[in-house]
């Protein structure tokens, strides 16, 4: 399926329909300014069926840390709206459509918006089952600490629940985030059988193949230790690095691993250096990441942390594109496999040689920079996960001096 483009530039907007493709918007705008606009992203759902709750969470930053406020135009009668959170929730028990929807962010001064859209409620709805995946480590040492977290996911957004049965009497079970753990005792010892964790959206449910976990005898090697503080984020353009400091008290030697290793760094099994320079095609939050030690024989592990890579703010010698992610096919369908997109630009309008890809359909703007003076002519396409690229937007520019 292919992808219709739509470009706007200075307030003003052109349109570019190309058969068979959906829709996506392009603005470009200069250099951070004494005073930017906030930026707001999210994509709400469009249909649902009557007597189903409705949740939308909109998201929203100021490049100059500027509280947020949101707002809301022709709210559906049958919904709230947080101004504080910009979640926008409730169940319709009428069928119907409610249009032009205006969600809003605003930082005291300057205001952005969502593109209007529409909430139409039906009768039915077809429903598609969860997802749920993860490899449940099936042994633990007796002292050790057990830590699993299934992850669910659902087409359709519908909030998940996880439910576990056999349940091992010496671990927790989080029926939010599908975690599974615990830190067993020599009373412990043995095997716990035909565990199954199931993650359900509320009318289907997905589940994992049964695992069992062998609690085993500690023996007289002492454990080895891990500690550190790892940073928490890092802008895009700029250099993460975290050592962990172990230490085993046989001096045996030790071996690092790493679970959830973010896409854009290295780690080394020798020292346990996580290190990496992501882009702005990385910017977003990576979750889980779990650095690990062993001594051949007992595995610790620091606690799960998240990395969240911020844009950068523009600077001279650049320009910000920011667009609207498409959400629906010219078939009316719910464009459900966006995978990315790729910017082209150059001096002349008629020959856009240099490209950027973007492997994320989360982003919906990205800073160009370190361009020389001279005047930039922008296009962008969007791309599917199989690869298939939609038309480019009709191009936009900007004089950089």
């Amino acid at each position: 399926m292919f992808i219709v483009t739509r470009v706007l530039a200075k307030g003003m907007q052109k349109v570019l329909a190309v058969a068979g493709t959906a829709i996506l918007g392009l603005s470009i705008s200069g250099v951070a300014s004494a005073d930017a606009y906030p930026v707001i992203s999210g994509t709400p759902k469009t249909s649902i069926a009557v007597n189903t709750a409705y949740y939308f969470d909109a998201s929203a930053r100021d490049p100059e840390g500027k509280p947020i406020k949101f707002g809301i135009k022709n709210k559906p009668s049958w919904a709230t709206f947080n101004y504080d959170t910009g979640t926008l929730k409730g169940t319709p028990t009428t069928t119907g459509t409610w249009s032009s929807i205006v969600i809003s962010a605003w930082d005291g001064r300057l205001t952005a918006v969502l593109p209007t859209f529409s909430i139409k409620v039906t009768s039915s709805t077809t429903n598609r089952a969860p997802t749920i995946t993860g490899t449940p480590p099936t042994s633990v040492t007796v002292g050790g600490t057990y830590s699993f977290i299934a992850k669910g996911a659902d087409a359709d957004g519908n909030t998940l629940g996880y439910t576990i049965t056999n349940r091992p009497s010496w671990a927790s079970f989080n029926t939010t985030t599908g975690q599974l753990w615990g830190k067993p005792t020599s009373s412990h010892v043995g095997t716990y059988s035909n565990i199954k964790i199931s993650v359900s959206d509320g009318k289907a449910t997905a589940s994992l193949p049964v695992f069992s976990i062998a609690v085993k005898a500690a023996s007289s090697n002492p454990a080895p230790t891990i500690s550190g503080s790892p940073a928490k984020s890092v802008t895009a353009g700029k250099a993460y690095a975290f050592t962990p400091t172990a230490s085993d008290p046989n001096g045996n030697t030790l071996t690092f691993s790493i679970a959830n290793k973010p896409s854009w760094a290295t780690f080394s099994t020798t020292t346990g250096k996580l290190s990496g320079t992501p882009t702005t095609s990385n910017v977003g939050t990576y979750s889980n990441v779990t650095i690990r030690v062993s001594d051949g024989t007992t595995t610790v592990s620091l606690p799960a942390y998240s990395i969240s890579v911020l844009a950068p703010s523009s600077s001279s010698g650049g320009a910000t594109l920011s667009w609207t992610p498409p959400t629906q096919n010219s078939d009316g369908t719910t464009l459900t496999n966006l995978a990315g997109y790729r910017i082209y630009y150059g001096t002349n309008a008629s020959s856009l040689t240099q490209t950027i890809t973007i492997n994320s359909a989360g982003i919906s703007s990205y800073v160009v920079s370190d361009l020389s003076p001279a005047t930039y002519y922008f296009a962008i396409s969007a791309f599917n996960s199989s690869g298939t690229e939609g038309a480019r937007s009709s191009t936009v520019s900007k004089a950089v001096n």
